[in-house]
């Protein structure tokens, strides 16, 4: 087989089983779902399918009026869809790199942002952060998964898990902020120095603090949307 050649390159990049079940990575940022029934995942994020899937938008009123209140509120929030059916289905989300987690009785809370898709299993509440002017869209809401079940998560680049203790609390960018164990409360506060020497607009002025027994993933890359003024 020759360098370069068309042979080569579909060898190299042709889709491979690895039999590692109902999720499994195709590559670091490719998420295949081996799908046999339903399956929750961000909208938008199929990038190709075979089989027999059918995909349909969540319902406003499908987790009832709570959750549907809460995204007229923050005016976004987590987007899914549900795919149901029987074959192959491939996720992504912007090139970004994926984690898959097997909960086992366990509870995350996931920026509503970074969270790419779960099993039917996973109980999934969406919870809403104290609303702070100026904050961007990766700050304002996270969804709350719990129970046993494999969910997949997103991060730009290599994300890093940092220890929270009672004699350490960590403090983060509300928008490098991935993920968090779901005994922790994170509280907003506001770094005066900060925004005096960055600017009132910054979005480093404003931090989220975990204190308590626990951990907390962020990504070295800040997803800001701000929120536009009228």
């Amino acid at each position: 087989m020759s360098r370069y050649s068309m042979e080569e390159f579909i060898k190299q990049t042709e889709q491979k089983d690895k039999g590692e079940g109902f999720f499994e990575l195709e590559t670091p940022r490719l998420l295949e779902v081996n799908l046999d029934g339903l399956v929750w995942a961000k909208a938008g994020s199929m990038v190709a399918y075979h089989g027999k899937i059918k995909f349909e938008r969540e319902g406003i009123l499908e987790h009832g009026l709570g959750t549907a209140f809460k995204k007229a509120l923050t005016g976004e929030g987590a987007s899914l869809m549900k795919a149901n059916g029987t074959g192959k289905l491939y996720l992504a989300d912007e090139g970004k790199k994926i984690i898959i987690l097997n909960l086992q009785n366990d509870s995350i809370y996931v920026n509503g942002n970074d969270l790419l898709a779960f099993e039917p299993g996973i109980n999934w509440q969406i919870k809403l952060m104290k609303r702070i002017t100026g904050i961007m869209a990766g700050g304002l809401f996270n969804v709350r998964c719990e129970g046993s079940g494999m969910i997949a998560i997103t991060s730009h680049y290599e994300p890093l898990t940092l220890r929270v203790t009672p004699s350490q609390p960590v403090i983060t960018d509300p928008n490098a902020t991935v993920a968090w164990s779901g005994n922790l409360q994170p509280e907003f506060q506001t770094d005066i120095s900060l925004k005096t020497f960055l600017g009132r607009g910054s979005g480093e002025s404003i931090q989220m603090r975990f204190e308590g027994e626990g951990f907390v993933v962020v990504q070295p890359f800040e997803e800001v949307k701000r929120v536009e003024k009228s």
